[in-house]
């Protein structure tokens, strides 16, 4: 059974920095498409990086493209997002996904599996 287990977030003030952790079980996920995606309330949930550690590539939303990099572990299964320079809307739970094979990198539905969240808030 694929299970995702998100950690990491918290209070932060603007400016400031904090980094998510993602641990997989129930399979290797270097070959998967695997990513972020964020969901504030009353909003819609929307995709912040993604990656495909197999082949090298990583993919941001404009909105956090510089501030923001996924990063991937093999050895442990485990996928990461740095956040720099958090901005007040930034804030939101922040959701791990994974898939296998190809999908709509930014398309919350391609993902077939989904970790709890994890809150983040970023004070001004």
């Amino acid at each position: 059974q694929v299970q995702l287990v998100e950690s990491g977030g918290g209070l932060v003030q603007a400016g400031g920095s904090l980094r998510l952790s993602c641990v997989g079980s129930g399979h290797t996920f270097s070959t998967w498409l695997t990513g972020w995606f964020r969901q504030a309330p009353g909003k819609e949930r929307e995709f912040v990086a993604a990656m495909r550690r197999s082949a090298g590539t990583t993919y941001y939303d404009d909105s956090v493209k510089g501030r923001f990099t996924i990063s991937g572990d093999n050895t442990n299964n485990t996928m990461y997002l740095q956040m720099n320079s958090l901005k007040p809307e930034d804030t939101a739970i922040y959701y791990c996904a994974a898939r296998p094979g190809p999908g709509m990198v930014a398309y919350y539905p391609s993902y077939n599996y989904w970790g709890r969240g994890t809150q983040v808030t970023v004070s001004s």
